[in-house]
């Protein structure tokens, strides 16, 4: 063999993908082996004594999480969102956004009694729940195992800070339009007191101490977040049309896209763990199980705010969540019929 044979190919810039012969796209480029705290062939996180509380914290709630996987690098946001594309698509969806507040600026003095008290109980007081979304969603980026899913939540959680500011221009716009309502004022007694959000504000306080990844993840992104945002979006927004509010409705259309896309990658990094383990099932249907009732518990808690029937609100919100999940197993359940 002559020596030309023998010598190595030339490592190209994308060498970190391993030997492969395509070029990687910009979202694997700029996301890939991105996290600082995972250090492949190392015994902690940190570089200090292996007890350190730091190095015990992951090693206790990442690496010896029942959510496990052989490679967690392997997984792809469906969606393949990079900083790039993820500005510019939220730059078209705030222009919308912005045209939907424009458009209907004076609208909030035209609203009806019941729509005021709808928005003043149930729209307002949202962004505390969303802020603990959004706190929730932060804990999962910083311990996820892979930058890939450190990704994905870090732009689900600007999401949520985007939709915590939109509840917030739209209270103040609010409070300006009906100063007699309460409106910018009520609700953080509302959201500690009020006996309709009791159950949800419950629910988020025990998902920031969900410390396993797996679990954080699985209480926000698979249940409490499509459960909720099903009340809170969705029918919030079909009762708001129906009371001659627009303006809510487009809003809450629009909310929407941002938490079908946090949906979507939840959902393929969901199935991504069954296709490295088949031991991921049992955990995740745990979690799920354990979440689901106080999802659905806070969902029948928030039902008298839309005026509809609790068992109406609960079905619709438990079917929103279950179609995600019927997506979910559907691979798994196809594996046991075969």
């Amino acid at each position: 063999m002559s020596e030309t044979a023998k010598r190595k190919r030339k490592l190209r810039t994308f060498s970190a993908f391993g030997d492969v012969r395509r070029m990687p796209s910009e979202y694997e480029i700029v996301t890939h082996a991105q996290n600082w705290n995972t250090r492949a062939g190392k015994s902690s996180v940190f570089e200090q004594n292996p007890s350190s509380a730091g190095n015990l914290w992951f090693l206790t709630y990442r690496e010896h999480s029942p959510l496990r996987a052989d490679n967690w690098e392997g997984f792809r946001d469906p969606d393949k969102i990079a900083y790039r594309s993820y500005v510019n698509h939220q730059a078209t969806a705030q222009t919308k956004l912005d045209g939907v507040l424009e458009a209907y600026g004076d609208a909030d003095a035209t609203l009806t009694p019941a729509q005021v008290e709808l928005l003043g109980s149930a729209f307002t007081p949202s962004r505390y729940l969303v802020h603990g979304f959004q706190q929730a969603e932060a804990y999962l980026g910083f311990i996820a195992p892979s930058s890939y899913i450190t990704s994905a939540a870090g732009y689900a959680n600007a999401d949520f800070l985007r939709r915590v500011t939109v509840v917030a221009y739209r209270t103040r716009s609010l409070q300006i339009a009906q100063p007699d309502s309460g409106i910018g004022e009520n609700e953080r007694h509302i959201w500690e007191h009020s006996a309709a959000w009791q159950p949800a504000r419950k629910a988020i306080e025990r998902a920031l101490i969900a410390y396993d990844w797996g679990e954080a993840f699985t209480s926000l992104n698979l249940v409490l977040g499509p459960t909720l945002d099903d009340v809170l979006i969705r029918q919030l927004g079909q009762v708001s049309r129906a009371n001659g509010d627009e303006q809510t409705w487009l809003i809450s259309g629009l909310l929407d896209e941002d938490s079908r896309r946090r949906e979507r990658w939840s959902a393929a990094l969901a199935r991504y763990a069954f296709e490295q383990r088949e031991t991921n099932e049992k955990p995740l249907r745990k979690w799920i199980d354990r979440w689901s009732v106080m999802a659905d518990d806070a969902a029948e808690a928030l039902a008298p705010l839309l005026g509809r029937p609790a068992s109406e609100v609960v079905a619709g919100a438990r079917a929103a969540r279950e179609e995600l999940h019927a997506g979910i197993f559907a691979m798994t359940a196809a594996g046991s019929m075969q």
